[in-house]
């Protein structure tokens, strides 16, 4: 609704095989548990072994849902999204997820993330003669599936390492060959549900157990509690996993020496009751929070942190600098549930639409206020103001992940070179323009310090290009170009 200080979400996708559920409506209870991953669009498409069914539409999951359109949805299984849009304006043509038929049946997908090279693919379909109604990589995603194979026997393909896959198997296992960037997949056909994540594992998915035979494939473990399911594991980088009457089955689709799972999971866009590479996002927030105050304490007589997604990192910090944490800022949770749009001074004053400060606990005293991160300062600086307002006499800015300087390519909207402040400032200069009597970022180091702490496997790897510009993979010229950039890609690999 307003143009926050936040980088946009990614999406949220979930997959449900349940013979003898109400599929339709488990799918809208996990969506509505992932809705903080996107709101511009939902949908559920189901499949009850011979038909597939889909509604879809713009809004959040409760707009676009009643008990009216889930009826139709038949069948015992499902996927579903939930669309922000990184490719592709945000319109009903391109929300998902997309269904069509194929010569083997229907085909359904839901995609979370962005290929890198997505130009390429598109001009490769339509060479082929492929029509494509959408400008989402998602579409060309599902066209890549059904195209069929050059060879196949009953329906079984013989893979390249002497094993027989099912047709889909082959046909998802021959996309991620072509496929570069950032995807995890829930996959819907006549008979089966799928879930695929890249070889980097750079968005997540995690596989559930519901009651019986039934089961669940999730962008995130939060969704699974909400519609009963126990969590069981992730579904590791470059993993296939098909889900039918016969349980789980498991290949591996392409392998990758390392893996890259987007950083900015734990600093913001993650529940934080999710399980993200077997630990808890909340923890992590906060181990986050005390490594800024390890870095970067300056004397002050309260800590509070920007609602809601910053308060676990103030804790953190407020528990390892011996300060009390409270409650600064108070948030409407309804504001950004409208589609009513404010007009101009309204629009210009969105920080007060959306907080109040709570001046009984900060008149007179030297405020900490923690953020998860500056993207391009348009809500920093009137955040301070309000902190002043509200009786604060001084006011230290501190951010619990490094400055962002550069721009994501791999599904998350992280503004362009020219919007991101900390490309075009300093910190001294943002500070200046934000109008804080100090701002300190934690360290890149001490980011993956904190991340890394609670990993009992110390070789996992964590995509930090926002923050280093270190892409782990290869960013086409184009990219940056039409960022508006003349950065050149250097290929450069960090942690």
């Amino acid at each position: 609704m307003y143009n926050e200080d936040r980088p946009k979400e990614e999406c949220g996708i979930l997959g449900v095989y349940a013979p003898g559920r109400d599929v339709a409506r488990l799918s809208f209870f996990g969506l509505y548990a992932l809705q903080h991953r996107g709101q511009e669009g939902a949908g559920i498409v189901t499949s009850d072994g011979e038909y597939a069914y889909v509604h879809k539409g713009l809004g959040l999951v409760s707009q676009v849902f009643n008990e009216v359109n889930l009826k139709p949805l038949k069948g015992h299984i499902a996927i579903g999204h939930n669309r922000y849009s990184t490719t592709g304006s945000s319109n009903e043509r391109n929300t998902s997820p997309y269904l069509i038929e194929t010569i083997d049946g229907p085909l359904g997908v839901s995609h979370n993330g962005n290929l890198t090279n997505t130009i390429t693919l598109r001009r490769m379909l339509l060479k082929r003669g492929v029509g494509l109604s959408s400008t989402t990589d998602s579409e060309v995603i599902t066209q890549l599936l059904a195209a069929p194979p050059e060879t196949w026997l009953d329906g079984y393909m013989l893979d390249i390492d002497g094993d027989f896959l099912d047709l889909w198997q082959h046909r998802i296992k021959t996309l991620m060959q072509l496929a570069e960037g950032a995807y995890s997949l829930t996959i819907l056909t006549r008979n089966a549900l799928y879930g695929v994540r890249d070889p980097l594992g750079m968005r997540p998915l995690c596989l559930g157990k519901l009651d019986g035979d039934g089961w669940v494939l999730a962008s995130e473990s939060c969704a699974l509690g909400t519609i009963g399911a126990t969590y069981v594991r992730e579904i590791e980088p470059g993993e296939i996993v098909r889900i039918d009457e016969t349980g789980v089955q498991s290949i591996i689709g392409k392998k990758s020496p390392r893996r890259a799972l987007c950083i900015f999971e734990y600093v913001y866009f993650a529940r934080p009751d999710t399980l993200l590479e077997d630990q808890n996002v909340h923890l992590v927030r906060q181990r986050l929070g005390r490594q800024l105050a390890r870095e970067t304490h300056i004397d002050a007589d309260i800590v509070i942190g920007v609602p809601d997604s910053a308060t676990p990192a103030a804790i953190g910090y407020a528990q390892e600098a011996g300060l009390p944490y409270t409650e600064g800022l108070t948030k409407n949770r309804y504001i950004g549930r409208t589609f009513i749009q404010p007009d101009d001074k309204l629009r210009k004053d969105s920080v007060h639409v959306k907080y109040n400060p709570l001046e009984a606990n900060l008149k007179g005293k030297r405020v900490i206020v923690v953020d998860d991160s500056i993207v391009r300062g348009n809500t920093s600086g009137p955040l301070v103001a309000l902190l002043r307002e509200g009786g604060a006499k001084e006011v230290h800015v501190r951010v619990s992940s490094p400055p962002i300087r550069h721009p994501c390519f791999m599904g998350v909207d992280m503004a362009t070179y020219k919007q991101l402040i900390a490309h075009r400032m300093d910190i001294s200069a943002i500070c200046q323009h934000i109008g804080a009597d100090s701002l300190d970022y934690l360290s890149l180091p001490g980011m993956i310090k904190a991340v890394m702490e609670g990993l009992t496997d110390q070789s996992r790897g964590h995509c930090t290009a926002c923050f280093s510009g270190d892409y782990p993979v290869a960013i086409p010229q184009a990219l940056f170009e039409e960022d508006g950039s003349n950065v050149t890609f250097t290929g450069a690999w960090g942690h």
